[in-house]
């Protein structure tokens, strides 16, 4: 998915931030403003390595020019400028038109774009003390100047003169939509505000980019310093020999020679659970990851955080008259309102709940069947229900992933895929400066021939990067610019020892071709200005065009490209691809229902008035509110947890805004996907007409039209959720 490259201020993102028009003020700039005046406003000069435009192609960063000593006064000059710039705005005596204004205020803080994009890609992916010690000193910093531009009467006053004008201007669709989107972002973010209330917001903001900060720094150590270790090799029975020898690297890493240690990752499930075959070990290496940050180990408790972020959440909503803080952040949603997102989950919990507990059951028979003395817990399911799928469809995932190598992976999957529907063409470089060693780089080209832009690939885990897999830009696409765009995908594959063939799971090759999709979205970018540029969409918009992606993972044609046997060079069996579809269908009540589990609690935090979070504060009041908020959605949450406990959830508690209200997206946008598959699969699949409308109608929109507009531009009609439910074998009868 792709960050916003500033949390709360730089050139596109200040227009999600706060400002203020002072109620019962008088003030009407056009009039007041001098005719034809001459203005050259004097704006300081940045100094050091992000003063100026990479000179590398595609104005990509120079890695080799940046310390870390050159970070913090890029962003003191950036913020320095951008003030100025935007006060230039300001004092402009010629009346306020779209170009001296939204424009303007749009063309405002390259500098600090540069040194924000690069900064914030390094924390994501490949952090150190010293960068860490940097984005909790600047957080702040950041918030508090994107608050001086955006909490500014004056300011609003220039743009609202020319939004009470617009039905008297000539404008083009996407300069209509700028507009619109500017005013209706700074009203959001507090415009019409008094000025306690807006002293207030500005505190908030502030106390908000400290405390995510925190949180995801916690959650990041609670992650990485947290590993199981075990004494001996017999109780890491069932892992490979490969596994067991990074067992053992990584205790030997981490000052415990002669031990094994396995490393958690970000989600609530581990992956080698269903491997392992002590079931001690299994429960153990579970309960670390669900306790991880809950207290257990004090060093790692993250609930007075969070508690105190929800509290301020819920206080800042309050400020603009809404009840709680999902009503207030999804104004701009796809959905809009909360009611709409809960009753599209809530809807799905009947027929979710009797496919957990009749799966619960299957998984007791095998265990019984095995001479086991236990009923299943969350840290057997996958075990079990591996058994089960093995039985049921003869499908080892082993042996399936030996028919997944990562460089043809992408280059003769992902990237055939891309040229088979958009005509791409992708060409290795070696010549262009990485962040880290593991990272791949691509110029990529269009049908046409020319460059398109330049892609990197970032795969492997490393505890310097958080969990996850995501997609982001160092450069957006812009013809204000003439910028082409540099798109970055970062994923979290375990690395293969050194001189063994790096194969990837299934689930990790649907990751792959999921991320791509969100860069081929920023590939095909079309538009004026980079606030509505690519990805820049609703947040339960954004996630569609990469699951939909997903869809030629398994298409004949692709298969039959990529998926070969990595010794014998033999093509993956169709039949074993049937298996792997059919079986998709099955262990839908954990699948499924961890993710409806981390949404609605998402939603339940989401939900809370001030008075209901501020009561919320003790880390004991924290884990009951949880507890409730999972027995109210009538899931089977013993046995199936939320894939991220509350103490862990980055998507929402790591940013100020991020994807709280908003994990629904996920489950949103994949009613769009399996719809948009459908009509893939009725018109012939993966052609060039069908990947030619499908970026003309939605991958080359970027956020400038109505989402449920942009569908039926490309499908004929308006969503519809059947396919969904079918995919899920959640309809009557599965």
């Amino acid at each position: 998915m792709k960050a916003q490259i500033l949390a709360t201020t730089a050139a596109a993102a200040l227009l999600g931030g706060c400002s203020t028009y002072i109620a019962g003020e008088t003030v009407d700039p056009i009039a007041d403003a001098a005719v034809d005046a001459e203005y050259s406003p004097e704006i300081p000069q940045g100094t050091g390595y992000f003063a100026s435009d990479s000179t590398l192609p595609f104005l990509a960063p120079d890695f080799t020019k940046v310390a870390e000593s050159d970070y913090m006064p890029a962003f003191e000059q950036g913020m320095a400028i951008q003030a100025a710039e935007v006060q230039a705005i300001i004092d402009n005596p010629a009346a306020p038109t779209f170009d001296n204004t939204i424009v303007a205020l749009e063309k405002s803080g390259r500098m600090l774009g540069r040194v924000a994009r690069v900064f914030f890609a390094l924390t994501g992916s490949n952090t150190t003390d010293g960068l860490d010690a940097i984005n909790r000193e600047v957080g702040p910093k950041l918030s508090a100047h994107g608050d001086s531009i955006t909490l500014n009467p004056a300011l609003f006053a220039r743009v609202k003169a020319i939004y009470d004008n617009r039905a008297a201007m000539t404008m083009t669709v996407e300069d209509a939509r700028l507009l619109e989107e500017t005013y209706k972002q700074m009203v959001h973010a507090g415009a019409l505000l008094t000025d306690a209330q807006r002293d207030r917001v500005k505190a908030i903001n502030s106390e908000l980019s400290t405390l995510t900060t925190e949180f995801s720094q916690a959650v990041r150590a609670a992650t990485n310093d947290q590993p199981l270790v075990v004494d001996t090799r017999e109780e890491l029975a069932g892992l490979s020999d490969a596994d067991i020898e990074a067992a053992a690297k990584l205790a030997a890493d981490k000052g415990q020679p002669g031990k094994f240690a396995i490393a958690l990752q970000n989600t609530t499930q581990q992956p080698l659970l269903p491997t392992l075959e002590n079931r001690a070990t299994r429960e153990e290496l579970f309960k670390l990851s669900h306790n991880r940050s809950d207290g257990t180990n004090p060093a790692h408790d993250t609930r007075l955080l969070l508690a105190k972020i929800a509290t301020l959440r819920a206080e800042k909503a309050a400020l603009f008259g809404e009840e709680d803080w999902a009503s207030y952040t999804m104004y701009d949603r796809m959905a809009q309102k909360p009611a709409t997102a809960l009753k599209f989950m809530t809807d799905m919990v009947p027929a979710l709940a009797a496919t957990q507990r009749r799966e619960a059951a299957l998984l007791n028979e095998t265990i019984a069947a095995e001479g086991g003395n236990f009923e299943v817990q969350p840290w057997d399911w996958y075990r079990y229900a591996n058994k089960v799928k093995a039985e049921r469809y003869q499908l080892d995932e082993d042996k399936v992933m030996e028919y997944f190598q990562l460089d043809k992976v992408l280059e003769d999957g992902v990237f055939y895929m891309a040229e088979k529907l958009y005509g791409l063409t992708f060409e290795r470089r070696t010549d262009i400066p990485v962040y880290h060693p593991d990272v791949w780089t691509y110029t990529v080209f269009d049908a046409d021939g020319s460059e398109l832009g330049l892609f990197y690939f970032d795969p492997f885990q490393r505890p310097s990067k958080r969990g996850g897999a995501w997609m982001s830009n160092f450069v957006d696409q812009s013809y204000l610019w003439g910028t082409k765009p540099v798109i970055y995908n970062v994923l979290n594959i375990p690395k293969a020892p050194e001189g063994e063939t790096q194969l990837v799971s299934f689930d990790n090759v649907n990751t792959t071709f999921h991320e791509f999709g969100h860069a081929l979205h920023g590939f095909f970018a079309d538009q004026k200005y980079e606030s509505l540029s690519g990805t820049a969409t609703a947040r339960d918009f954004v996630e569609y065009p990469s699951q939909v992606h997903e869809m030629w993972a398994t298409y004949p044609e692709v298969l039959a490209n990529y998926a070969k046997h990595y010794k014998t060079g033999e093509t993956i069996p169709t039949e074993l691809i049937e298996k792997i579809d059919a079986a998709s269908k099955f262990n839908q009540g954990y699948d499924f229902g961890e993710v409806v589990e981390a949404a609605l609690l998402d939603m339940k935090w989401a939900a809370l008035s001030p008075a209901e979070a501020a009561a919320i504060d003790t880390p004991e009041k924290v884990d009951a509110f949880e507890r409730k908020s999972l027995q109210e959605l009538g899931l089977e949450i013993d046995l199936v947890p939320p894939r991220y406990r509350s103490t862990y959830f980055n998507h929402i508690f790591s940013s100020p805004a991020g994807y709280s209200a908003g994990y629904y997206s996920y489950l949103w946008t994949e009613m769009l996907d399996r719809d948009s598959r459908k009509w893939f699969t009725d018109n012939g699949g993966m052609t060039r007409k069908n990947g030619e409308h499908y970026r003309k109608t939605v991958l080359s929109r970027g956020g400038t039209m109505d989402y449920f507009q942009m569908f039926e531009n490309f499908a004929g009609r308006q969503p519809d959720v059947t396919p969904m439910l079918e995919a899920r074998g959640l309809t009557d009868g599965e």
